[in-house]
């Protein structure tokens, strides 16, 4: 896939050095032309495909199965989406270990864990829960992908749309999308690496789009008496005294306070058998397509400093003065370094 894009952009290349460097014929000068011509022809379309793919994902009724494949793990889901009205609505529901379920209404999310007993509410940070997971206006993310077509193909019985966003750096990630013809609704989302092979994807196995029953979006849990309700364990925070410089393209999208259990948690878990909690502070940047978190803590004592990688995701942490610092990103580990080397605290 990267080898037919970094060939054409050679050829290219090549093109308009001839071009430049010899006294081009009146035909030469016109296949040039021709060629750049195209080239923005085909960035036009490949923008167009990515905004009704994006739009799909938020104004159509959709219903159906999920495979998310992370290196060796694999989780499969459903996801139940309803506009009424004003409002969107939306159940993803976890198929696979512990029953869990989240029920979203335009800004608001409540999680249901049965097992425990108890509803989490908090509102989403970012709108890149699948199949809607660009969240950036298309023209933005060509200042930093290069869009590529790549044919046509079949995802859970549908005919759908290839395209390839290539990045044009070294500090994310490229992503392949299969879009529905019919629809534009996105059916696969890959994510590949430097040699363009995959290393995280996520597709439909089944899907339903249009009649979708309003109630299918309602909480399977109806009778939460006696369940304790938590709301998200979050506000938000003054960073000011820190320096964090992101990727080219990455804004910052959230920065709170939270409070994080040993458990991996946000929130407390029962008061019989609560895990240890702390306070770090928190700051969001995404591109549109990748998030990166930086989280500050005080104290590191008991601590190894290193780096972990799972699928596309990377995690680094480290000590700095009194501080304890992880940076967790759906982006390369360079991008991971450069970012953990960009934090400071400043002197007051």
């Amino acid at each position: 896939m990267h080898l037919t894009g970094r060939l054409y952009g050679v050829l290219c290349l090549l093109a308009t050095l001839l071009g430049f460097s010899l006294a081009p014929s009146a035909h030469a000068a016109d296949g040039v032309s021709t060629t750049a011509a195209s080239e923005a022809t085909t960035s036009s379309a490949m923008l167009a495909q990515l905004q009704k793919m994006q739009s799909a994902a938020q104004r159509l009724n959709y219903s159906g199965s999920f495979v998310y494949q992370q290196a060796a793990q694999m989780r499969s889901s459903r996801v139940t989406h309803v506009v009424a009205g004003k409002s969107e609505l939306e159940k993803l529901e976890l198929l696979d270990g512990k029953p869990r379920e989240f029920v979203r209404d335009n800004e608001e999310v409540a999680s249901y864990d049965p097992e425990q007993r108890i509803v989490r509410r908090e509102k989403r940070v970012t709108r890149d829960t699948f199949p809607a997971i660009v969240d950036a206006r298309p023209e933005d993310l060509a200042r930093y992908y290069r869009l590529q077509s790549d044919g046509d193909e079949r995802v859970a019985g549908r005919n759908c749309q290839a395209i390839v966003l290539a990045p044009r750096d070294k500090l994310r990630y490229g992503y392949r999308f299969c879009a529905d013809q019919a629809t534009g609704l996105l059916l696969r989302a890959q994510t590949l690496d430097g040699r363009g092979e995959v290393i995280e994807q996520i597709a439909f196995t089944q899907i339903d789009i249009g009649g979708i029953d309003r109630a299918r979006v309602n909480p399977t849990y109806k009778d939460t008496r006696g369940w304790r309700i938590e709301k998200a364990a979050t506000v938000p925070a003054d960073l000011s005294a820190w320096q964090v410089v992101p990727p080219p393209g990455f804004q910052k999208i959230q920065q709170v306070r939270r409070v994080i259990s040993d458990s991996g948690e946000a929130g407390a878990a029962p008061a019989q058998n609560r895990p240890a909690e702390r306070e770090v502070l928190q700051v969001v940047f995404s591109d549109g397509l990748a998030a990166i978190s930086v989280f500050i803590e005080p104290g590191s004592q008991g601590r190894e400093e290193g780096t972990i990688q799972q699928g596309a995701m990377n995690i680094l942490g480290k000590r700095q003065g009194d501080y304890w610092l992880t940076v967790v990103g759906e982006v390369p580990a360079a991008a991971i370094r450069q970012v953990a080397n960009s934090i400071e605290l400043k002197s007051k």
